[in-house]
């Protein structure tokens, strides 16, 4: 069965206002707006109503008032990764729990929804501990985790997914759960690459890894020796061990403030690069690269891995941007082609990032627990980021992926889809059939809404 709709004008939100410790706004309060903003300021989040859960607690009361009440809920950590579509009626934000815990002789951590991976890095590295955080420290841990979690050393380690050991979650039906691989394995095995479909998270426990160090950061090319260098990277990269993980991005960055003089105002390349083993031998395999073509500037160094944000270079600060990507079971030369024909030196692409990243080595095995992660097969990833007020960018995003199609292969990165169709698309037919049992176990009445998207 399904819960009954009903208008949010007419659910009295006073109730779960009484019901629990956090912050409660609808539309027209002074707090709603700040907290419903994601990071992406493109995307229109407006439920009827958010609560800044206090603790776990909070969000089964939510979970159960929605439940009573008609309402689905949509729960939302450090605001990554928003869909408009599935933000409508209840949104149930985690910001508030911040609980980090590192146990330095096991060597796992513990961290509460609302933790970014800053904290858990800087918390780790005076033991030469390191989690498997994403490109950038300033997303959150549950999302991306949950997502999968692909990240700039994933050749080596992996996907963060694989050494999740606990997730505390509130499941569809109102009850906070501990899953591990022996206790509610079916919902650890969901969790763990559906994202929010199963349950809200409360708290996540996982192995660290021992690296307080790595060789590597971005080195930056001018875009006019972007065909070179990328035939250079296709070469460098297919011999590559799994000691290192690299990307290139092609980037039009904005003359601002942060962003150094001779990369601003102009296409340039950016080649990324992360050794796990020795400095001295990360330089050797790095240095086809530095040979590839005049350097306009290098950053690629011997680095504690507090300096991780050094290789992608993300952004921190909220941006309106429009986002797209897939997954690549090849880029051959053509491929290359085709992607430098509407991206390259000498044209207007209204892209500010067209990042290919090489896949393969552990990120393509399996981790110890089987999971719902179905794109363990593909060979590279694809991400176009424009600013959405620019005219075009849609359409110009569009053709990048249309010229790409001949070499789109396998699933979608459940953390790179972006609209409710592409979330389907990130698992293939017997793991939608699992995740479709596993939801009518923990969520029977369809109370999360992100779940409907398995219907």
């Amino acid at each position: 069965m399904t819960i009954a709709q009903t208008s949010p004008a007419a659910v009295p939100f006073a109730e779960l206002d009484a019901l629990t410790i956090g912050t409660l706004a609808v539309p027209g309060e002074k707090k709603y707006d700040a907290l419903v903003s994601p990071w992406n300021l493109a995307v229109p989040v407006r439920p009827a109503a958010v609560l800044a859960a206090h603790d776990a607690q909070d969000v089964v009361e939510a979970v159960q008032f929605a439940a009573r009440h008609g309402l689905r809920v949509t729960p939302q950590a450090t605001g990554h990764g928003p869909m408009a579509d599935l933000t409508t009626e209840l949104l149930v934000t985690t910001q508030e729990l911040d609980e980090v815990v590192i146990h330095p002789e096991e060597g796992w951590a513990r961290a509460g929804a609302g933790v970014k991976w800053l904290k858990v890095v800087e918390a780790a590295a005076p033991y030469g501990l390191a989690p498997l955080s994403g490109s950038i420290t300033d997303v959150g841990i549950v999302g991306y985790t949950t997502g999968g979690g692909l990240g700039p050393m994933a050749r080596t380690y992996g996907l963060a997914i694989d050494r999740v050991r606990a997730i505390e979650v509130v499941t569809g039906d109102g009850v906070l759960r501990r899953a591990t691989p022996t206790e509610h394995p079916d919902l650890f095995f969901a969790l763990r690459g559906a994202k929010g479909m199963l349950g809200i998270v409360t708290a996540i426990e996982f192995d660290l890894v021992q690296q307080p160090r790595f060789y590597g950061g971005s080195l930056w090319f001018d875009g006019a020796d972007a065909p070179g260098v990328i035939d250079a990277w296709r070469d460098w990269s297919a011999e590559l061990p799994e000691a290192g993980t690299t990307s290139f991005a092609l980037l039009q960055l904005p003359e601002m403030e942060g962003v150094p003089p001779m990369l601003a105002g102009r296409l340039t390349l950016s080649v990324r690069y992360v050794w796990t083993g020795s400095a001295e031998e990360g330089e050797r395999w790095f240095a086809a690269m530095r040979a590839a073509a005049p350097v306009i500037l290098d950053h690629v160094a011997d680095k504690p891995y507090t300096a991780i944000d050094s290789v992608h270079t993300d952004p921190l600060d909220p941006t309106p941007a429009f986002e797209a990507g897939h997954v690549l079971a090849d880029f051959p030369a053509e491929a290359a082609d085709a992607l430098l024909a509407l991206t390259g030196p000498g044209l207007a692409s209204p892209q500010i990032l067209v990042e290919v990243r090489q896949l393969g080595g552990a990120y393509a095995r399996a981790g110890e627990h089987p999971s719902a992660f179905a794109s363990r097969d593909a060979a590279y990833s694809l991400l176009i980021v424009g600013i959405a007020e620019i005219p075009g960018v849609e359409d110009h995003a569009a053709a990048i992926l249309d010229a790409m199609a001949p070499w789109v292969g396998g699933h979608r990165l459940p953390n790179f889809t972006f609209t409710p169709e592409e979330y389907v698309d990130a698992y293939d037919e017997v793991t939608l059939a699992r995740l479709r049992r596993t939801r009518r176990t923990y969520d029977p009445d369809g109370v999360l809404m992100i779940g409907g998207v398995l219907a």
